[in-house]
């Protein structure tokens, strides 16, 4: 074989190589997208969007998660403290009407004592986020809405509807920590208050908080 059909012969196997080193590469980060989004659901969409598009960066954060939090072990609650956060989380939309900043700061405290109960980390918000985001993926967004709402409304820099919206989109996760281990089970303990509903009152156009709730006295 003549040099010239050697040295072909060399370019043509290392731009073969090449193409499926690249063709491999493609397809294993195509299986680690499927893999993340089918996990995180709407996190990754977030993840990616925080990131400017870098999806990349976004994988690396996210795999950065689970490396540190898929294997927490969490705690059920006890029958009387899920009573007693059932009741709280009622009280607090109760007070929606006189006082929504005062309902969304309860809320989120609340929110934040609910997830170190169950056993999540509470050394910092963000690192609370981090790990429910691994375990509560599909709601966790709305604990870190009521989160931000509440730190605006102590600013004065929300309105009603803003602080309805957040404690509307906060229930599902208060409802994913708080329901029993296996839900649907016949043990069950009490059932959340119905989510709360907006109606405008004919004082100002005021927004009210419906909660499902019988008005006895002149108060809910």
């Amino acid at each position: 074989m003549s040099t010239g059909a050697i040295i072909t012969v060399v370019v043509v196997a290392v731009v073969v190589a090449a193409a499926l080193a690249v063709r491999f590469a493609r397809g294993g980060a195509g299986r680690r997208e499927r893999v993340l989004r089918r996990h995180f659901g709407p996190e990754y969409e977030l993840s990616v969007a925080e990131h400017a598009g870098d999806t990349a960066a976004a994988h690396r954060d996210l795999d950065e998660r689970l490396a540190r939090y898929r294997d927490l072990r969490t705690e059920p609650l006890s029958g009387e403290l899920r009573e007693r956060y059932v009741a709280e989380w009622a009280g607090a939309q109760e007070q929606f009407i006189d006082s929504p900043e005062r309902t969304v700061a309860i809320a989120d405290e609340l929110l934040a004592r609910l997830a170190r109960d169950r056993g999540y980390p509470s050394e910092s918000y963000a690192e609370q986020v981090a790990a429910l985001s691994v375990h509560h993926a599909h709601c966790v967004q709305g604990y870190r809405q009521i989160h931000n709402a509440a730190a605006r409304a102590r600013e004065g820099l929300t309105d009603t509807e803003e602080l309805r919206e957040a404690v509307v989109h906060a229930r599902p996760f208060f409802e994913d920590l708080v329901k029993p281990p296996h839900h649907g089970d016949t043990h069950q303990a009490a059932t959340p208050a119905p989510a709360p509903t907006a109606h405008r009152s004919g004082r100002g156009g005021r927004w009210a908080l419906g909660l499902g709730q019988t008005k006895k006295g002149g108060a809910w």
